[in-house]
């Protein structure tokens, strides 16, 4: 198909895939990037506009939630926030392979008020000052700017170098912002600062070789969490290693393992982290451009100055019904030790009367319907509950059955049905 959509002014082409301008193997292999170097399964219909011009070939994607936020107990809260991101690449042949430059911003520094929306039990990075509990923190405006560039060298073998002042090293699965499982969640998983956190990362570098289906990559970075300060680069030396392994035997599964030491990623924390992951993730397509898609995540982060090693697992599914109808659901148990870092002399206390970690389980289930599609946009209206269980001597700060819920507009860009 052939559209055009006005965009300042400009009359832009949007194509079928059949109608971009020729991509070699390498070109073929950077357009299914999901951010950095992640990838989900290729069978997945990735939701992304396509444009050429001239002998580039343009990808835009978006998708913004506008969620209301409402939470049981004293220490539940409730919101109107978006989360939202929007993601741009060109791509070109060079010298026998494929150069792609990437980027990606997000608004939520404007659309999630206060440097938080409200999550129980999430944890992870700061405000104003403080460690923030029970929240989840906004993305940075820009959240990945990179290039890329890829070369066949011979017999199915590619090699690829990536570059990003913020981008996402070879460390854990895909994101959730833009995992295929994760689609139909607009919320944070429990677990993002144990399996994918170092996807806004700074001054990244990495090779890859990939073989058939399998790939090795190498990255160094920049290992501390982005500041308050939501609108600049979180610049730094490049301090950290990680390293991946990533299985695809069929289109439909991917599989990874992954090391690495972060250096000191907490400002309130002065130890680094080891952090260990292992996922697998399968998409079906189920007709149109829909897919039934699973994640099967676990992570680990050891902290070299507590010592504590926390694991985490994640379970979570989209399943696509009647080309308008999602269900979705997600499954966690997260070991926490930062749940009254905001709170010291409470922390210290239930140190002595009940632990200083606490093993959390999250249970999410929800349900989106589609209310309109045009040529290029769909738009959803949706909602999930989640409940909790967690150790009996927090539960006087959480109540014995804790529970939230959101009800979402979900906007996003996608390829007409």
């Amino acid at each position: 198909m052939y559209r055009r959509l006005p965009l300042a002014g400009i009359l832009i082409p949007f194509l079928s895939f059949a109608q971009m301008p020729s991509m070699n193997e390498a070109g073929m292999y950077l357009m299914s990037m999901a951010s950095g170097t992640s990838q989900n399964p290729d069978s997945w219909p990735m939701p992304m506009l396509m444009s050429g011009a001239g002998a580039w070939n343009l990808m835009f994607m978006g998708q913004a939630f506008l969620v209301d936020t409402q939470q049981s107990g004293p220490r539940g809260g409730d919101k109107l926030y978006s989360p939202n991101a929007f993601m741009f690449s060109a791509s070109h042949s060079l010298a026998g392979g494929t150069l792609q430059f990437q980027s990606m911003i997000s608004l939520e520094p404007l659309t999630i008020t206060g440097e938080r929306y409200p999550e129980l039990f999430q944890t992870g990075e700061t405000a104003y000052g403080r460690a923030i509990v029970d929240g989840q923190h906004p993305h940075n405006f820009l959240m990945g700017v990179g290039v890329d560039y890829a070369h066949s060298i011979s017999g199915g073998t590619l090699l690829q170098f990536y570059y990003a002042p913020v981008g996402d090293p070879a460390l854990g699965p895909v994101a959730y912002p833009h995992r295929a499982s994760a689609e139909e969640l607009p919320q944070a998983p429990l677990s993002h600062h144990w399996q994918d956190s170092t996807h806004i990362s700074a001054d990244v570098a990495s090779v890859a070789v990939k073989h058939s289906w399998f790939r090795l990559e190498a990255s160094g970075f920049h290992g501390a969490e982005p500041g308050e300060n939501r609108w600049k680069i979180p610049w730094g030396a490049m301090d950290s290693w990680a390293g991946r392994l990533s299985i695809a035997p069929s289109s439909n599964w991917t599989m990874q393992v992954s090391a690495g030491r972060i250096t000191h990623p907490e400002p309130l924390s002065p130890g680094d982290v080891i952090r260990t992951t292992a996922s697998i993730s399968y998409s079906q397509p189920v007709g149109g451009n829909e897919a039934w898609s699973t994640s099967l995540i676990w992570g680990r982060n050891h902290d070299t100055d507590t010592g504590h090693n926390l694991n985490s697992y994640l379970l979570e599914t989209v399943y696509p019904f009647r080309h308008r109808n999602f269900l979705t659901s997600r499954i966690e148990y997260v070991d926490k030790d930062e749940l009254f870092a905001d709170t010291p002399a409470l922390a210290a206390q239930l140190e002595r009367t009940a632990g200083s970690t606490f093993r959390i389980g999250a249970y999410t289930a929800g349900y989106t319907r589609d209310i309109g599609t045009c040529k290029m946009i769909e738009t959803g209206f949706g909602a999930n509950a989640s409940v909790y269980t967690l150790p009996a001597g927090i539960k006087p700060y959480y109540s014995d059955r804790p529970w939230g819920v959101n009800v979402f507009l979900r906007v996003r860009l996608k390829p007409g049905r």
